[in-house]
């Protein structure tokens, strides 16, 4: 293995890795804060008979 093949394997590593990291805080933290945030304000206007507001 040459110096441009061992470096294109790392180039390749990283964005593989970043992919990896980003999907895992996508599918743990962000998707999930973002739908208890939906889920808690409709309740909220359901429990003061309003609609939701469009936007």
């Amino acid at each position: 293995m040459d110096l441009s093949q061992f470096s294109g394997f790392l180039v390749f590593l990283t964005i593989f890795t970043m992919g990896f990291w980003l999907m895992i805080f996508l599918l743990t933290f962000a998707i999930p804060y973002w739908l208890i945030g939906y889920f808690r304000e409709s309740w909220k206007y359901r429990k003061e008979g309003r609609a939701i507001p469009k936007k």
